[in-house]
């Protein structure tokens, strides 16, 4: 099997051999590219799979499904947003009157204010949260793959790895905790799983993403399964329990082409029921760092040169240019792949 691009689907109207110049300079970059890489080019109705020779040979293709890590922010976040645009919360109510009393109750032990922390300061990492999965973090995952965690407990390490970093809303402090607190409030509100509320709230099944799921929580679609194509410091990723990243900083398995399709979904309006929500997720903050993480998504330039992203720890990265209508996500095999991938798919966007 050689590497190439192959189409996914494609719109009416639409001739299968009229290849967009973004993919044909993809496929012309990853066709010299050693690293095993596949990438989901999302334009003009259609989704077009590229995939390096490495990747092919290991048979991994944009259909491919993989552990997208914390590619899975952007779509709690904008669950979170479609819970608010059904007033079931909104994004200026304190974490007290939203999380659960277990969870609640170790934050204030820890010494955090939950009169003061809001749900926009957990979307866009400004609450001051320690981010309990650090290199120690990777360490202990490392060290014991096989361990099952709860929730509680990686809130709980936060708790004892450090106290409140700043003020509320005063800085960008990334943190996978704030994110498993969006989880748990979203769980919390109502009263389901995290998988069926971000399946149902995005639409998943409406949008066809076929290999997607949330692993451990929900069963894979039938037919599909995990291989073991993502690797760090030589370790199979997919050894690891895929508890220590399941809450709601992580979670989601997606292929590459169900993850063009659901950043693009986002940023075309088949996700929103209104434009003013788009609005309000992409809107910077006043805070130190607020113009660089908006909620859930990065955002990098400005006006018709801008657009939005978000990577994964394992590999995976994801973007969107609204000027170009153009949303390309991929995933380098090899964690220590992952900047190369970002650097190709850059180069594309700033065109």
């Amino acid at each position: 099997m050689e590497g190439g691009s192959r189409i996914f689907e494609q719109s009416a109207g639409t001739r299968s051999g009229d290849k967009p110049d973004s993919v044909a300079r993809l496929e012309a970059c990853l066709s010299r590219e050693p690293a095993a890489m596949a990438l989901a080019v999302h334009e003009g109705g259609m989704v077009w799979g590229i995939a390096s020779p490495a990747a092919a040979r290991l048979s991994l293709d944009a259909a491919s499904p993989m552990r997208s890590a914390s590619n899975t922010k952007t779509f709690v976040a904008a669950t979170i947003l479609r819970m608010w645009e059904e007033g079931e919360l909104g994004l200026d109510d304190p974490l007290g009157t939203l999380a659960s009393p277990a969870i609640a109750d170790i934050l204030r032990r820890g010494g955090y204010d939950l009169d003061r922390i809001t749900v926009r300061h957990l979307l866009n990492h400004s609450a001051g949260l320690y981010d309990h999965a650090d290199d120690s973090f990777l360490d202990l995952v490392l060290e014991a793959p096989g361990r099952r965690w709860t929730r509680e407990e990686q809130v709980r390490l936060c708790m004892t790895r450090g106290g409140p970093e700043n003020p509320p809303g005063t800085r960008f402090r990334y943190s996978d905790t704030g994110y498993i607190l969006l989880g748990d409030i979203i769980e919390t509100r109502l009263g389901r799983s995290l998988a069926s509320a971000v399946r149902e709230r995005i639409g998943f099944d409406r949008l066809g993403l076929s290999a997607t799921w949330w692993e451990a929580i929900e069963p894979a679609p039938p037919g599909i399964s995990l291989e073991g194509r993502q690797f760090f410091r030589k370790r199979d990723v997919f050894h690891f329990d895929p508890t220590m990243d399941l809450y709601g900083g992580g979670g989601l398995v997606m292929s590459a082409a169900d993850l063009a399709r659901a950043m693009a979904a986002i940023f075309e309006g088949r996700v929103f029921r209104q434009e003013a929500t788009l609005a309000e997720m992409l809107k910077p903050a006043p805070h130190e760092g607020g113009a660089d993480y908006r909620l859930g998504i990065f955002v990098c330039g400005q006006g018709e040169s801008r657009f939005f992203w978000h990577i994964g720890f394992w590999g995976s990265a994801a973007y969107y240019r609204p000027a170009r209508g153009l949303s390309v996500a991929g995933y380098a095999s090899r964690r220590e792949d992952r900047s190369r991938l970002m650097q190709i798919i850059e180069t594309e966007m700033m065109r």
